[in-house]
């Protein structure tokens, strides 16, 4: 069953979160050749996008290739947002989802990402000026399951709120602000708000295999799921969730390692054609720990990489390093990464 976000109707029930420094457009293209049917690209400030900040309209980068493409913004200030919101829907987005879910100390001491949970009022309006801002894109929210309450009403609350100023969908991460990424996903919370409203509401929070999946749509009955650092390394993942979500028991698709040098390869390539060779060689750093968690012998080719800046030499270590794992080496596991 398709999930519809508004008057946008998607392919797949299972959506990449905006990952900061992660999710842009090479890993994009990537995950969407092995089966990503949706996905966002990394959260923006609305302050800084309308101040024509260059690195953040860098951030909004897409392709013909990459779409349908959703952008999230943060920020508490009804009339920045409203006027942010508009430059998002004047650039073709599908979608808009604001964030209300970041849990960084400097995020909430500003009043923004999940301080606006214990502010619903303050929340509410923001909510009402985007509404008005946007003249025909679908608007969402991604939060928490609450601040410091761990019984998700205030999800509900937010639930509520968004739907009645006319939003498409809530996503709900299973942790509290005071969590941070502490402890685990609480997707009984987030059935709670899926009873709460009759919007679509999506699940987020710990979804690394497709056995996670198949126990948070029976924990919370939502109607999609977003994931975070599952995909990092692991693009086979979306193809395996969305067997799930169709009712399949066959056991995941593991690719082999010859597939996961290629696609890893590949990701480079498209780094240094999108992003050029400079900041192609940085990303390597933090995007072979993807491709390699869980395999034997991974952490001299990392410390190479990190010590080169020349992208024939980060390719040769790529292809040397590949070409000694072991055919029954593990399957593609998660990174560990405080983001989703």
């Amino acid at each position: 069953m398709p999930l519809r976000l508004g008057s946008l109707e998607l392919s797949s029930r299972i959506i990449q979160s905006p990952l900061a420094a992660c999710s842009d457009l090479p890993f994009r293209l990537i995950a969407r050749e092995k089966g990503l049917g949706y996905c966002f690209l990394e959260m923006v400030s609305a302050q800084s996008l309308i101040r024509d900040n260059g690195k953040t309209l860098r951030l909004l980068q897409s392709t013909p290739e990459d779409k349908p493409l959703g952008a999230q913004l943060l920020g508490c200030d009804p009339d920045i947002m409203a006027e942010a919101a508009r430059v998002i829907e004047d650039r073709g987005f599908s979608t808009l989802d604001l964030n209300l879910g970041c849990p960084v100390k400097k995020v909430v001491s500003n009043g923004e990402g999940s301080a606006l949970l214990a502010d619903p009022d303050k929340a509410e309006k923001v909510f009402s000026a985007v509404r008005r801002a946007v003249k025909n894109m679908p608007v969402t929210v991604k939060t928490r399951k609450g601040f410091k309450d761990e019984s998700g009403e205030e999800a509900c609350e937010i639930a509520r709120r968004a739907e009645a100023q006319g939003f498409s969908a809530v996503t709900v991460h299973g942790r509290t602000q005071a969590q941070q990424y502490a402890g685990k996903a609480d997707w009984e919370a987030i059935g709670k708000v899926k009873r709460a409203v009759k919007i679509p509401v999506i699940g987020n929070g710990d979804v690394l295999t497709p056995e996670d999946a198949r126990r948070a749509f029976e924990l919370s009955n939502c109607d999609g799921l977003m994931i975070g650092r599952g995909g990092l390394g692991n693009p086979w993942i979306y193809r395996n969730l969305d067997d799930v979500l169709n009712g399949s028991r066959e056991a995941p698709y593991v690719p082999t390692i010859a597939e996961r040098k290629d696609t890893l390869l590949q990701h480079f390539a498209l780094e240094r054609r999108h992003l050029g060779d400079r900041l192609a060689a940085l990303n390597m750093r933090r995007i072979c720990v993807w491709y390699t968690q869980g395999l034997p012998h991974n952490k001299a080719m990392r410390v190479a990489v990190c010590a080169t800046m020349d992208c024939a030499e980060i390719e040769r270590l790529i292809r040397e390093f590949f070409d000694a794992v072991p055919a029954d080496a593990p399957a593609p596991q998660a990174p560990v990464l405080l983001a989703e």
